[in-house]
């Protein structure tokens, strides 16, 4: 069974993701130097993905 066109990504369709998984949130913070080790990984602050 085929795959209806629509449902097909494109490179037209790839949009920016304006939110981040909670690994890559702890990647960003650990790069801004504002993540401590031993801290929990539950309640991160917000952080904006880079540009």
């Amino acid at each position: 069974m085929s795959q209806h066109p629509s449902f097909k990504r494109g490179s037209s369709h790839a949009a920016k993701r304006s939110v981040l998984k909670r690994f890559e949130r702890i990647e960003l913070l650990r790069k801004r130097g504002q993540w401590r080790e031993g801290r929990y990984f539950t309640s991160l602050p917000k952080t904006k993905p880079e540009e």
